[in-house]
């Protein structure tokens, strides 16, 4: 099988699994704990919050570990409505994750008012609009993602943390499809709390982390043992966090050597092959400002389920857009939000490549979505609705 789902989780990268195995056989201790054996464990904690932490240019203790990206967002959310007092407005944006909106629909119920600004065609932030949001003050925080989970597309995160800055506003970012895919730097864009999940990085499921700015008050959402420097109580899950620590070198050293030209040159290739080889293709979203590792197409007069199916088949595995919404029929919040077609938006497919995508990978892959594309739209007869669509 071909895999091209990365966005959805990544492969974990051998060397990760090398540096986790002696955490799961020989130093299982609770890091707690005063002997040697716990002492030991403790020491590999501290240097994967060291590595963490230079991925993103941050201090070692501004690095909380958490058990998910979504519980990275939940703190933070929780923790800067916690500490916002009187302020009662929440400003976001219409294309954030399922992680972002449903927490913030929660604070709606509360009696917060949750404002979700406008993205332009491009996917990207309406920043004059974003401006005068938070101008109309009352502001609590404001949460804006860095990198879109389904196109890739790049927030203009300098202008956003410069505004909120200025203003006094907390910034919240899920940068959980930007971090380890591209520079992330939050001394040079500086904010607040920043989230982060090891799977989307070849690192374990189960493991991410929370960046707190140094002065930025927090409350934990977990209260217990203090773990975390009282951040996150809780056994820390010692192998995961290694592999997380080793899986932030092992990235950053890329991202310091070419940014991952090598990932681009492949989506790129992906795409110029399909764009000049089938007709009625689109790229959606920003082709300047998104993440080297995604490609959103909309094949015309032809539906995602169907070719999710044929491409299946065909050995190729990716996806119609987040994996958290598989299996729902209704547009994509995100693509909607763009201003997409029903149309357009039911015939998307997410392509997301990584580090271990090789070229015959995807030229074997774009032989096949060619093959699905003219097969689905011979069976439907050019509409683009026929016998092989399947919705669950």
């Amino acid at each position: 099988m071909i895999y091209l789902d990365s966005n959805a989780t990544s492969q974990i990268h051998p060397e990760v699994v090398d540096a986790m195995l002696p955490y799961l056989r020989d130093h299982w201790h609770n890091p707690s704990s005063g002997y040697a054996a716990g002492k030991l464990v403790k020491q590999a904690l501290s240097q994967a919050r060291e590595q963490v932490a230079a991925l993103i240019n941050a201090q070692p203790d501004e690095i909380v570990f958490t058990g998910c990206g979504t519980e990275s967002n939940n703190a933070a959310l929780a923790s800067l409505i916690d500490m916002a007092g009187k302020k009662k407005r929440l400003v976001t944006s219409t294309i954030e994750h399922s992680a972002i909106l449903r927490p913030s629909e929660y604070y709606a119920q509360l009696g917060y008012d949750v404002e979700k600004v406008a993205v332009g065609h491009d996917g990207r932030l309406d920043l004059l609009a974003y401006e005068e949001s938070l101008r109309a003050g009352n502001v609590a925080l404001s949460s804006i993602m860095w990198a879109n989970n389904e196109t890739g597309v790049i927030q203009p995160m300098d202008e956003v943390s410069a505004l909120t800055r200025e203003l006094g506003v907390p910034l919240h970012t899920d940068a959980i499809q930007a971090v380890g895919k591209m520079p992330v730097d939050v001394q040079k864009t500086p904010v607040d709390m920043l989230s982060l999940s090891g799977h989307k990085f070849h690192a374990p499921k189960g493991v991410g982390a929370l960046y707190i700015r140094r002065g930025v008050r927090f409350q934990p959402m977990l209260r217990g043992g203090g773990q975390e420097a009282g951040h996150r109580s809780g056994t820390e899950n010692v192998a995961s966090i290694v592999g997380l620590g080793k899986a932030a070198e092992i990235m950053k050293s890329r991202l310091d050597n070419d940014q991952h030209a090598g990932v681009r040159q492949l989506r790129d290739h992906f795409e110029s092959r399909l764009l000049a080889e089938l007709t009625g293709v689109r790229v959606n979203g920003s082709l300047e400002h998104r993440a080297v590792s995604t490609s959103h197409l909309s094949f015309e007069k032809c539906d995602a389920s169907g070719l999710l199916i044929l491409l299946e088949e065909y050995g190729v595995l990716c996806s119609a857009g987040s994996a958290c919404m598989t299996g729902k029929t209704k547009p994509s919040h995100v693509q909607t939000a763009m201003g997409l077609s029903s149309a357009q938006s039911k015939s998307s497919l997410r392509i997301s490549f990584s580090i271990f995508t090789e070229r015959e990978q995807v030229d074997a892959a774009v032989e096949a979505v060619k093959k699905a594309v003219n097969k689905l739209r011979s069976v439907q007869g050019g509409s683009g609705v026929g016998p092989v669509i399947v919705y669950t």
